[in-house]
C-alpha cells in the first residue's frame, strides 16, 4: 500500500515500482482488509463503504447499486449498512469491511489478518465463503494469516517469511513434506491440531 517505505529493495505491483509519483494510482487498485476491519466509529457500514468511491466522485445512484451489488456477494443482510460498526458482530464488521475494499472493483487485495480476532465458527463460515468470493472475483488476493491451514484452504501458493525475508514459497503440500529450512519444520509442527493430544 505504500504506507510505509521498504528498508532495502523494491516493492512492484504489475512491475510498477511503488513510488512518491505513483502511489495514489496505484492505491486506487488495491483492496484493504485489515484485522478487525478498520471502519470508521463514527460512519454507518454504508458511509464506510462509500468513502473511496465519493472521493472518486461517483453519483449516488452508481455507489447505491454496486453496494448492493456487492452486499449479496458478501451474503449481508443490507439492514446492516445502515447501523454503526460497534452495532455489528466481528463477522458482519469484516463482511462490510470486504465491500469497502472491492468497491472500487481493484485487480488487488490485500488482507491483514482478516479473520485473526473472529470466533472459529464465525471464522469457518466466513473462510468458506471468502474461497467462493476470490474464486468468482477472478481478482489477485494477499492473505496474511499465521494459521497455516486457513493460508493452505484459502490460497493457492504460500510464502513463510521471518524477519522480511521470504524462507520459503511453495504450494502447501510442498511445504508440508519438503521443509527448506529448520523454522520452516518447526513452523509446520507448531500448527497443533486439537487431536493431536489424543495420537
Amino acid at each position: 500500500m505504500g504506507l510505509i517505505n521498504a528498508d532495502t529493495g523494491t516493492v512492484k505491483i504489475n512491475k510498477d515500482e511503488i513510488s512518491q509519483k505513483n502511489i495514489l494510482h496505484i492505491r486506487k487498485n488495491i483492496g484493504y482488509v485489515i484485522q478487525k476491519g478498520g471502519l470508521f466509529p463514527h460512519l454507518t457500514a454504508y458511509q464506510n463503504v462509500a468513502l473511496a468511491a465519493e472521493y472518486n466522485n461517483w453519483s449516488k445512484d452508481k455507489i447505491s447499486n454496486r453496494t448492493s451489488e456487492l452486499a449479496e456477494l458478501v451474503s449481508i443482510d443490507k439492514d446492516l449498512l445502515y447501523r454503526k460498526p460497534d452495532q455489528l458482530s466481528g463477522g458482519q464488521a469484516q463482511r462490510i469491511s470486504l465491500i469497502r475494499a472491492l468497491m472500487l472493483d481493484p485487480d488487488f487485495i490485500l488482507m491483514d489478518e482478516p479473520l485473526g480476532s473472529i470466533d472459529p465458527l464465525v471464522r469457518y463460515d466466513l473462510q468458506t465463503d471468502l474461497k467462493q468470493i476470490f474464486k468468482s472475483l477472478h481478482k489477485t488476493v494477499l492473505l496474511v494469516t499465521h494459521d497455516l491451514g486457513e493460508a493452505a484452504y484459502l490460497g493457492d501458493e504460500i510464502v513463510l517469511m521471518k524477519d522480511g525475508t521470504i524462507i520459503q514459497q511453495d504450494s502447501i503440500e510442498q511445504i508440508m513434506k519438503n521443509p527448506k529450512t529448520p523454522f520452516v519444520e518447526q513452523f509446520v509442527k507448531a500448527q497443533r491440531s486439537p487431536l493431536s493430544q489424543f495420537e
